[in-house]
């Protein structure tokens, strides 16, 4: 379908999304709100938009954060609208909370605040109680432990470096690890071959992974079975990544010591040997902030350019404005697409400045930048063309 720009641009924000992201948005070119019809675009958090009938008007979505299992990428697809992410944006914050985790669960932290908890008397009594009691609580020191890291994004990565920086040993794995990835990596990381030999080699592991179809339950019962006795698995990734009932055996074998984990399930609920955060991995001003701007900044981006950058359902496509006159097409990875575009300009007796054609998966996306302005009719013949699923003319203010 074709898509013509609005004046002013509307912004719907699901959540409270952070002051200083929405104040990336001009107000004299944006309407931006909570209860704002029609919207050219959805800023979220993690409210689930599954459910919810997304106004046609909706060219791009925006999840302030890296994950987005509360929204309807497919849907957005079919229509020819990016869904963006802020990748690494909340990096630090969850860094910091694994690294907090690590020390939890070495240390027996929480089942030792529980038992202290329970306690009752006078000074003398408690004292007495919590010598007695203290030796069920002794941990262990992390210098010389060997974490396992699968998972080497920002997340992965940071936490690697802050453990070798703890003096711990640190294996990774990641089949899917990117060059800039490679190159931030800390080169004390060693490499393991497979998941297995990270299960099997480790004392921690901890997971850094997104929850796809391949990674539902990746840490299964098997996997479980390969760790060493008295092993520690941590989880500020997704809960789906991890079989809960897997863990309960394992618990319940002492093949695992404890299980820490960002997302509370009614079947680990009260377990002793489970500590489970209301998942707190982004929850700090300063990632709430950053992944908010981010993400403004790739919306704004895109509606007023036709960009895009870090979206989960096309490849990063940024070309430069080398003409006032811009057309912004989205249409399925589909032999000879270009060729029909081009050839549809050239019958409408428009120079092609410059163009540049992405492509990932099933989606493709396409700039344009043409010498002249772009007729109304040529917008709806691209529209036409079999496969195209958005239009957009963007000429420059």
């Amino acid at each position: 379908m074709a898509e013509n720009v609005q004046t002013p641009l509307r912004i719907l924000t699901i959540n409270a999304i952070a002051a200083v992201g929405l104040h990336r948005f001009p107000k004299e070119r944006y309407l931006v709100g909570a209860d704002t019809a029609n919207p050219d675009a959805i800023l979220v958090r993690s409210q689930d938009l599954h459910k919810m009938d997304i106004p046609a008007s909706v060219k791009a979505i925006g999840r302030a954060g890296a994950g987005t299992n509360n929204i309807p990428e497919d849907r957005m697809s079919q229509r020819g609208a990016p869904v963006f992410i802020a990748p690494g944006d909340n990096a630090n914050a969850v860094k910091v909370l694994v690294i907090a985790a690590l020390l939890i669960a070495a240390r027996n932290l929480v089942p030792a605040a529980r038992f202290v908890e329970g306690l009752g008397g006078d000074d003398h009594a408690l004292h007495k109680l919590v010598e007695d009691g203290k030796k069920q609580f002794a941990g262990m020191e992390l210098p010389g432990r060997t974490l396992g890291v699968i998972g080497l994004g920002k997340i992965g990565s940071l936490v690697a470096d802050a453990a070798i920086k703890l003096g711990m040993n640190v294996l990774g794995h990641d089949p899917e690890i990117t060059v800039d990835a490679a190159w931030s990596l800390p080169s004390q990381v060693r490499k393991a071959h497979s998941i297995d030999e990270v299960m099997k080699s480790s004392d921690f592991v901890t997971l850094h992974v997104p929850l796809v179809n391949a990674t539902r339950n990746l840490v299964n019962a098997q996997r479980l079975q390969l760790m060493h006795k008295g092993a520690f698995l941590l989880n500020f990734s997704r809960d789906g990544i991890v079989d809960n009932d897997a863990v309960l055996e394992a618990l319940a074998s002492k093949k695992l010591r404890a299980y820490v984990c960002d997302f509370p399930a009614q079947k680990l609920a009260g377990h002793p040997q489970v500590v489970a955060l209301p998942h707190l991995g982004a929850s700090t001003r300063e990632a709430e902030d950053n992944c908010a701007v981010m993400v403004a900044d790739q919306i704004r981006e895109y509606l007023e350019h036709g960009n895009i950058r870090n979206a989960v359902n096309f490849a990063d496509t940024v070309m430069p404005r080398e003409s006032k006159f811009r057309v912004a097409i989205a249409n399925a990875n589909v032999p000879n697409m270009v060729g029909q575009i081009s050839t549809a300009m050239a019958k409408a007796g428009l120079n092609i400045h410059n163009m540049l054609n992405k492509s990932r998966g099933d989606m493709a996306y396409t700039l344009v930048d043409v010498d002249s302005a772009v007729p109304p009719a040529l917008i709806a013949e691209l529209s036409a063309i079999g496969g195209v699923l958005a239009v957009r003319y963007l000429p420059a203010p």
